[in-house]
């Protein structure tokens, strides 16, 4: 729940509701057609998603339990340092029945295809038969495409695209540490490109985890600010879910009842990160974000954002928080009313009109992204505003997400987004 006094400080919004939102989901793999009011055709989605989801505090004892009756004898594990401490006596536990373990850790915010493929040697050199993430969205990607190409003939940077990768690579798990990108159950892993430096994304089915195992226990260390970081990307995730032209009934239910979850519970995981049912709500709002990722993915917010993170290395989760309110704003003529029903999905008041409602959620991601710490100019982030015009180029050539968007973006409109923001 938000704290109405908080919100505030940073604001004047009248309109929060700050009503508590908690619900258990189940998680399959389906295939369902809808009616396309346009063209009264069936319009069919997929829902692909790992075989197995566990979601709840302490689970990462349900996969040491569920690695030792698999067989796999050579684990590579994707860490990082201050993730150490929290696995390492699950993973004292796996060496002690026979597993031989190599941990890396040294991995970069942002990683490059050098970084991956440094790491993927390593890997090959152990001689990988499973690999484990458990860490933030970096980690994850990591982990997905270690997996992917260790005994593959192809090459990361060849990939970038959907659909690329030949086949099923090992068997591999995630578990995130931060309540954010959702990488546990897409099928999408970020790179930076050096060549363009540009971020790039590789989506696959072969990128889907194995079993995603989500332990808000993980989370309960993560600083402040990333958690408001990653926070505001996983709502992102799913406001463009549910408000891109894409979108889709079986997705929807993802979508809105992530963004119930992490607008009443992101303030208070951001003011005290042992509070343990804020951080629950909060990592299965970024769960339910996740799952929008692969059958309707992102739009504008992710594709400019991208060149945020490539030419001045801003964090991704930031990057989005920054730009989320400005393309609301830009996206709203196009669907009103599903810009309303965000509101109200965030917890505001229905106002005269849907025009109105939606403005007033627009209104609550200022207040919100304020309340946690967010900057509202890109200056804050050492961005110039000379830089504007490359950045514009850039993010046109984000076509994937862009395709997405509910109202087409040009250059002269993307422009003008990161013009507002300064």
């Amino acid at each position: 729940m938000i704290p109405v006094a908080a919100l505030s400080k940073a604001c004047t919004n009248k309109h929060i509701n700050t009503k508590k939102n908690t619900e258990g989901t189940k998680i399959a793999f389906v295939r369902l057609k809808i009616i396309d009011n346009k063209t009264r055709r069936m319009k069919a989605i997929t829902l692909l998603q790992p075989q197995k989801i566990v979601f709840g505090t302490g689970c990462i004892q349900t996969l040491v339990d569920d690695y030792q009756k698999m067989g796999l004898q050579r684990l590579f594990v994707l860490t990082a340092p201050p993730i150490l401490p929290l696995i390492e006596a699950s993973l004292t536990t796996l060496r002690a029945a026979g597993i031989s373990i190599e941990t890396y850790q040294d991995i970069v915010a942002e990683p490059t295809v050098n970084d991956f493929k440094k790491i993927f040697e390593k890997a090959r050199a152990f001689g990988a038969d499973s690999v484990v993430g458990i860490g933030g969205g970096s980690v994850l990607d990591l982990t997905k495409l270690v997996a992917a190409f260790i005994n593959s003939d192809q090459q990361a940077e060849d990939c970038f695209g959907t659909g690329f990768i030949k086949q099923k690579g090992l068997w591999f798990a995630c578990l995130p540490t931060t309540a954010g990108t959702g990488s546990e159950v897409s099928p999408n892993a970020i790179l930076l490109d050096e060549r363009d430096h540009l971020k790039k994304g590789i989506v696959s089915p072969y990128l889907i985890a194995d079993a995603a195992y989500v332990d808000p226990q993980l989370t309960w260390t993560v600083p402040a600010k990333v958690t408001a970081d990653t926070g505001m990307d996983a709502l992102t995730h799913c406001i463009e879910a549910y408000t891109n032209k894409f979108a889709h009934p079986s997705v929807d239910i993802y979508a809105l009842k992530g963004i119930q979850l992490i607008a009443a519970n992101l303030e208070r995981s951001v003011k005290d990160g042992k509070d343990v049912e804020a951080r629950e709500a909060l990592a299965f709002g970024s769960l339910y974000g996740g799952l929008c990722l692969g059958p309707v993915n992102t739009a504008a917010v992710h594709a400019l954002s991208y060149p945020l993170g490539g030419e001045f290395h801003i964090p991704h989760g930031l990057s989005n928080a920054i730009l989320l309110p400005s393309v609301m704003k830009f996206n709203m003529p196009a669907n009103i009313k599903r810009h309303a029903e965000v509101a109200l999905a965030l917890g505001c008041h229905p106002g005269k009109n849907d025009e109105e409602t939606a403005q007033r959620g627009v209104d609550f991601i200022y207040c919100l992204a304020a309340a946690v710490g967010i900057p509202d100019k890109l200056t804050a982030l050492g961005i110039p505003q000379t830089a504007v015009d490359g950045m514009a180029k850039a993010a046109m050539q984000v076509q994937r997400l862009l395709k997405n968007n509910p109202r087409e973006v040009t250059e002269q409109d993307a422009r003008e987004i990161y013009n507002s923001l300064y």
